[in-house]
Formats: structure tokens, C-alpha cells, sequence
């Protein structure tokens, strides 16, 4: 396992070993041991899987829990491609606002550690995307919130503008009215 700093810190590209040849490959797609060695050094315990197919140019996001149902998140696209990011919603965090976007595909195997205290999204890229992630936290109604995808203050640069989105992502407020992480 690879992990890979971004631009905020808290926030980790993780590229598995792959061993392949003319049958197939393997990978070890998760280890506790290593993850919290190497990504949050800390013990990390995932309570909740969740798997979603999308076609080209579905946006899922900007979503989020409140505490005290905030979730971390390891994301990875099994088919396809996406862009997905991650906001830092932490009001006392020196990234505050500030966002990053990686391209995860069923091609290069990559995943994306988003830990509790950022909005998540993610744009199809590929004609359709299946997009599977690990939550540390059960998924829970009263604290879902969502962070308008297209946001000025937030500035996210996504490759197309051309999306499909819920009823519920169209009615995502904006980050300046956000219920924030303190």
C-alpha cells in the first residue's frame, strides 16, 4: 500500500499493491493494521459499507453528517470513473473551506481516505460508475446535510458543468450557511 499526501493534509490518496498477469490481478483492497499505521495513525473502526451506481454526469454531493453522526469515509470507484473531492468543513482547521479533487477509477485502483469533518462529492465521469466506501459512522437522517456542489465560496474546479442532480442535492444550501465542524 502507497499512501500519498494531498494538499490537505488530513486527507489520503491510498494506491494498493496490485499483482496482476494474463489471468487477472489481486489486491488487498483493506487492512486495519496497515490503515491506521499508515493513513490515520490512529484506531479507526468502520461500521457501515455502502455501494452506489451512477451514470455520466450524476454529481452526488456535497453531503455530510453533524456531529454527533459525522462520518469518515474510505471511497473507491469499482467501475468507471469519477472526480470526487472532499471540502474541509472544520471551522477551526487551517484548511478551512479549501478542497481537494482526485480522479478514482476501476483502473487505477485508487482510493480516498476523507476523514470526519469534510463534505464529500463525487461527478461521473465514465458512461456509468459504480462507487463503493466504508463509513465510520451508521448513516443517520437527522444529521444529514448537504453543501450546494457548485458553491462560489468553495470554488470547486469540476471537468463539466453539464450534471445531473437529486431533488435533494438541488436543494443543498450554500457553504456560508452550513453547519459547520468546530
Amino acid at each position: 500500500m502507497k499512501v500519498i499526501d494531498t494538499t490537505i493534509a488530513d486527507v489520503k490518496i491510498i494506491e494498493p499493491a496490485v499483482f496482476g498477469d494474463e489471468r487477472g490481478f489481486f489486491m488487498e483492497t483493506w487492512s486495519q493494521q496497515k490503515f491506521e499505521e499508515l493513513v490515520t495513525g490512529k484506531e479507526t473502526n468502520f461500521v457501515q459499507d455502502n455501494h452506489s451506481k451512477s451514470c455520466k454526469g450524476v454529481l452526488r454531493g456535497l453531503h455530510y453528517q453533524k456531529q454527533p453522526n459525522a462520518q469518515g469515509k474510505l471511497v473507491r470507484c469499482v467501475e468507471g470513473e469519477v472526480f470526487d473531492v472532499a471540502v474541509d468543513i472544520r471551522k477551526n482547521s487551517s484548511t478551512f473551506g479549501q478542497w481537494v479533487g482526485v480522479n478514482l477509477s476501476a483502473e487505477n485502483k485508487r482510493q480516498l481516505w476523507i476523514p470526519e469533518g469534510f463534505a464529500h462529492g463525487f461527478l461521473t465521469l465514465s458512461k456509468t460508475a459504480e462507487f463503493v466506501y466504508k463509513a465510520t459512522n451508521y448513516y443517520a437522517q437527522e444529521s444529514e446535510c448537504a453543501i450546494k456542489w457548485n458553491d462560489t465560496d468553495i470554488n470547486i474546479n469540476w471537468p463539466f458543468h453539464d450534471v445531473s442532480l437529486s431533488s435533494k442535492d438541488k436543494a443543498s444550501g450554500s457553504f456560508e450557511n452550513a453547519e459547520i465542524f468546530i
